[in-house]
C-alpha cells in the first residue's frame, strides 16, 4: 500500500478521535500488544522488553509481547489478533515498508492507536498508518558511521568495503546500508555486500570467508546486533586487519570497542524503544495525547572514549 501523507494524517486523526471518544478513565488499566519482528534468542531486544514492561508498571497497562520469528504471515496474524481481543493500541516493529500496510491501517482504522518502534517504514508516515516511530533514524547513523570510518581510517577513491547484512530486505538494513552506501559513493568507495543470516556462528563464518576471498578490502560494516557482535571474530579469523564499526550494543561489541579491535558502535537505544510505545499509548487511551515521534539515536556514536558507561548497563537499560 502506498499511502499519501494526508491519507495516513487522517486516518491517524480518526484513530485518535474515536480514542478520545471512548477514552479509558485514569485509574482503568489500558489494554497494549508490542510485536517484535524476531524471536525471543535476539538479546537486543532484551532491553526493549524491560522498557515495555517498566512503562506498562508505571501506566497500568496490560501488556503482552509476541514475536512474529521473522514470519510476515505471523507478524500480521499478531496484528489482527490484538485487533480482535479489543486492545487500546499496538507497538509494533515495522520491519518491513509493504507487509504490514493492510493490517496496521486496519488497526487505525478501528480506532487502535499503533506506534511503530526499532523499525520504521522507509518512507515513514507517508508509507505506513502509524501514528508515531519511535527508534532511531538509521539512513542517518549508517551515513555518520560511513563518514566517520572514511575520516578515521583515510579511506578513499578506489576503496572497497564490506558491509555484510543479516535480513538485507529488512527495513533496518535497507536504511542503515543505505546510510553507508550514500558515505562512500561520495567518495567514490564501492561497498561489496553479502546475506549474513540472523544465527551468529554461521554469519562469523560468512564474513571471514569473503573477507579472505577478498582482501583488498579495506573495512567492514556490521549492519545489525549480530554482524556488529561477530565482526571482530570474522576479522580475526580471516586474519585481516581492516578496521570495523557497527551497530547495537552486547558485551560483545561493547569488549571489542574497549579493546580497540572495533572503531565504534552506533547505539539505538532500545530501551527507550520500549518504555516510550507503552507510555504513549497510555496516555493516548487516558487523555487523548497524541502520539510523537521519538528519535532514539541521538547521541548514538559511541567509541572506545565512551563506550565504558554503558558496560554495566548492557542486557537492561542498554
Amino acid at each position: 500500500m502506498n499511502l499519501t501523507k494526508s491519507k495516513a494524517a487522517l486516518l491517524a486523526g480518526c484513530a485518535l478521535f474515536a480514542t478520545i471518544g471512548g477514552a479509558a478513565a485514569q485509574d482503568d488499566q489500558v489494554k497494549a500488544t508490542m510485536i517484535i519482528y524476531l524471536d525471543p534468542s535476539v538479546q537486543f531486544f532484551n532491553p526493549v522488553v524491560k522498557g515495555a514492561q517498566d512503562a506498562a508498571a508505571a501506566f497500568n497497562v496490560d501488556l503482552d509481547v509476541q514475536y512474529a520469528n521473522n514470519d510476515p504471515v505471523r507478524q500480521n496474524d499478531l496484528i489482527e489478533s490484538a485487533v480482535a481481543t479489543g486492545v487500546d493500541g499496538i507497538a509494533v516493529a515495522i520491519s518491513s515498508s509493504d507487509a504490514f500496510d493492510d493490517s496496521i491501517c486496519a488497526a487505525v482504522e478501528a480506532g487502535i492507536v499503533v506506534i511503530g518502534f526499532n523499525n520504521d517504514d522507509l518512507e515513514g508516515a507517508n508509507g505506513n498508518c502509524r501514528q508515531a516511530y519511535v527508534g532511531m533514524d538509521e539512513f542517518a547513523s549508517g551515513y555518520e558511521l560511513g563518514n566517520r570510518m572514511i575520516e578515521a581510517f583515510d579511506l578513499k577513491e578506489g576503496d572497497v568495503v564490506f558491509n555484510p547484512r543479516e535480513i538485507p530486505e529488512a527495513s533496518f538494513a535497507v536504511a542503515r546500508g543505505g546510510g553507508i552506501e550514500k558515505a562512500m559513493s561520495e567518495h567514490g568507495i564501492t561497498v561489496e555486500t553479502v546475506r549474513a543470516g540472523l544465527d551468529p556462528a554461521e554469519a562469523q563464518n560468512i564474513m571471514a570467508q569473503t573477507l579472505i576471498a577478498n582482501p583488498d578490502i579495506k573495512a567492514v560494516f556490521g549492519t545489525g546486533s549480530v554482524t556488529s557482535t561477530v565482526g571482530a571474530g570474522a576479522i580475526k579469523d580471516a586474519g585481516a586487519d581492516v578496521p570495523f564499526g557497527g551497530f547495537d550494543l552486547a558485551v560483545e561489541i561493547v569488549n571489542a570497542v574497549e579493546s580497540g579491535a572495533m572503531f565504534a558502535t552506533m547505539d539505538q537505544q532500545p530501551y527507550l524503544q520500549g518504555y516510550y510505545p507503552i507510555a504513549q499509548i497510555a496516555m493516548a487511551a487516558r487523555y487523548g495525547l497524541t502520539p510523537t515521534d521519538v528519535d532514539t539515536g541521538q547521541g548514538a556514536f559511541l567509541n572506545q572514549e565512551r563506550i565504558g558507561v554503558v558496560k554495566p548497563f548492557i542486557g537492561t537499560y542498554r
